[in-house]
């Protein structure tokens, strides 16, 4: 019973998580709003702004590619 209740909160988690992507990609990505929560699109264009990637770099530093 522990091992079934285990998996079903990590397949919730990854389920979130998943709805997280998606909706990140569906709007703040492609520079609009998130509708009926707007707050969440601010703060994952935040949290994306202040992780290191590749592309970050090259903005920063003026490189192409």
């Amino acid at each position: 019973m522990d091992a079934l209740l285990w998996l079903l909160v990590v397949m919730i988690a990854a389920l979130a998580l998943a709805g997280l992507v998606v909706a990140y990609v569906a709007y703040p990505h492609r520079g609009e709003e998130m509708p009926h929560a707007p707050w969440l699109g601010d703060a994952m264009k935040k949290g994306v702004d202040a992780l290191p990637t590749l592309a970050n770099e090259r903005a920063r530093t003026g490189q192409r590619r």
